[in-house]
């Protein structure tokens, strides 16, 4: 179906998968299995070698802490989850009375996957507004009118969107956030590096991400100063397999920083700068 995008699909599968897990499944996702229809099980078998279903089960876990977290140290009572996908956060986490939780992607994908979660019977924990609108373009107004408020403090959430970026458009995005983002305004999203997109080792996966038409384009080697200088400050790095990261459920051995030319993702939590 169109309206669902490939990655929405089999990053949806991925999280079915673990959550079926007999054992030391990361997190639950009950409406995963439903929402990656109708290829995501076929996208994962084609791109899931190399750790990505380790990595999603790791990242969809860091994000679920970091939005804890933030959430839980008050001030904050809007989150804004940029290109939501299948994204189930609004279901399946405990959220602070007061939180609206706004989910922004193009119409198509919202309409279906309002569809969906009905025929699950599937009631949110919180209060959530959809925001139909297309990415590429200004989306900021069509937030304003769901009410979001850039005078007062907001979590975006933006994961695993940075890939699918050009440079400049990684940088834009970030001062886009940061232009409507009270002091305080905190970001959990997750990058990864220049190696992995040069990597021989990775090249099996990323021809077939491209050929599908969703070419991974985006990767820094030095995530803190390319956030810093587009007005985020890192609070939290964590590499899959790191304390704070599952490290037992990574099946690789995480590299030291000084180490040049690794592949590497990127999982962070940042604040605006300057505050």
């Amino acid at each position: 179906m169109e309206a669902v995008s490939y990655t929405a699909q089999w990053t949806a599968a991925a999280r079915a998968v673990e959550s079926e897990r007999t054992t030391d499944a990361l997190f639950t996702d009950p409406f995963a299995r439903e929402l990656a229809a109708p290829r995501g099980f076929e996208l994962l078998g084609k791109y899931g070698g190399g750790g990505l279903l380790e990595f999603i089960a790791i990242r969809t876990r860091f994000y679920d802490d970091a939005v804890t977290t933030v959430l839980r140290g008050g001030g904050i009572d809007q989150v804004v989850l940029v290109a939501a996908g299948m994204d189930t956060r609004a279901f399946r986490l405990t959220w602070p009375d007061g939180t609206v939780v706004y989910e922004v992607d193009h119409s198509g994908l919202i309409e279906e996957k309002r569809a969906r979660l009905a025929r699950l019977s599937a009631r949110p924990a919180v209060e959530r507004r959809e925001v139909g609108a297309d990415l590429a373009q200004d989306w900021l107004p069509a937030l304003a009118a769901a009410g979001h408020d850039p005078r007062r403090p907001t979590l975006w959430v933006a994961e695993g969107l940075f890939f699918f970026l050009t440079q400049d458009q990684a940088a834009t995005l970030l001062r886009t956030l940061r232009g409507v983002s009270a002091p305080g305004s905190h970001l959990v999203t997750d990058m990864a590096s220049k190696a992995l997109l040069r990597s021989p080792f990775n090249q099996t996966f990323l021809t077939a991400l491209k050929d599908d038409g969703t070419p991974w384009l985006f990767g820094t080697d030095e995530p803190e100063p390319f956030l810093d200088a587009n007005g985020w400050k890192t609070r939290e790095l964590k590499e899959p397999g790191e304390p704070g990261a599952s490290p037992r459920r990574w099946p690789y051995e995480v590299q030291p920083r000084t180490r040049r030319g690794v592949s590497r993702s990127w999982l962070i939590r940042a604040e605006t700068a300057g505050d």
